[in-house]
């Protein structure tokens, strides 16, 4: 019975972990993002001076921008909002970042629901019969063939 329990509360926090970012608001979401970031190695650089605001506001907030400096490429997200800041990183932190974005999307994707279609328009018999010509509940050939 405790297995049951503990796989219920699971199923409640991954629920849980799937519904509310629809809850957050920007900022939130904006600081999540950055909480990721620094844990994927990049370096937050508070905007401190009156020039480093002026530069903050020219690039694009939320977003990335790449920087070559000699052999090495660097990666900057500017936020004007919530910190403030520029997060600097590497290739390899911006790597370890895309891939966790990657994931994350993949969980995103897997998490959706097919919607009902309805729209009088739609002719649905144009595309022909839908069911298998073997008939209904034929998946393939199994390992009985």
């Amino acid at each position: 019975m405790k297995y049951v329990l503990k796989g219920g509360v699971a199923a409640f926090v991954l629920g849980a972990l799937v519904v509310l970012p629809g809850c957050q608001s920007a900022k939130q979401a904006v600081a999540a993002k950055e909480d990721h970031l620094a844990a994927a190695g990049f370096l937050d650089k508070p905007a401190t001076t009156a020039a480093q605001k002026a530069m903050l506001a020219r690039l694009p907030a939320h977003h990335f921008v790449s920087r070559v400096k000699g052999k090495d490429v660097y990666y900057v997200y500017a936020d004007p909002v919530v910190c403030d800041c520029l997060y600097v990183g590497n290739q390899a932190a911006y790597d370890r970042y895309q891939q966790y974005a990657q994931t994350k999307a993949l969980l995103n994707e897997q998490a959706t629901t097919a919607q009902t279609y309805e729209d009088a328009q739609w002719n649905w018999n144009e595309w022909g019969a839908w069911d298998s010509p073997w008939g209904p509940g034929f998946v393939g050939y199994g390992p009985g063939w």
